[in-house]
């Protein structure tokens, strides 16, 4: 089964040894999207949790379109965030970028992500028949 890792420009380049997506080909296609922060292709963080929040899903979409594909094709989505009076922020995003689109999904609430200036990270897995 083809595996292709996926680093668009669109989106802003791995800081270390991973891939922003992987895309394994076969009888379907399952695209497997690392976490993604609100950070633009340049590598600039927004500044506000809505800013964050917006800039990932915008990074998770160009990660979609890079593969063929679009939200339809979510069929998990997973949503870290650092405090927890932000949840009723996301939502008009997520669903903005989601559309009528309804993958599984787990949303967390942590401590910390890797880097105390991140307020969101957003890791998803997409599938194409």
């Amino acid at each position: 089964m083809p595996i292709e890792t996926m680093n668009p420009p669109q989106v802003s380049q791995p800081v270390g040894p991973y891939s922003q997506a992987v895309l394994v080909l076969g009888e379907g296609r399952w695209l497997h999207i690392a976490g993604q922060i609100g950070a633009d292709a340049d590598g600039v963080l927004a500044g506000s949790f809505e800013e964050q929040a917006e800039q990932a899903w915008k990074n998770i979409s160009a990660l979609l379109q890079a593969a063929g594909m679009d939200a339809s094709h979510l069929v998990k989505v997973v949503t870290y965030l650092t405090r927890e009076e932000d949840i009723p922020l996301l939502g008009p995003i997520r669903l903005a970028y989601l559309g009528e689109a309804r993958p599984a999904a787990t949303l967390i609430v942590a401590k910390a992500l890797a880097r105390k200036e991140w307020l969101i990270e957003i890791e998803a897995v997409a599938y194409l028949e």
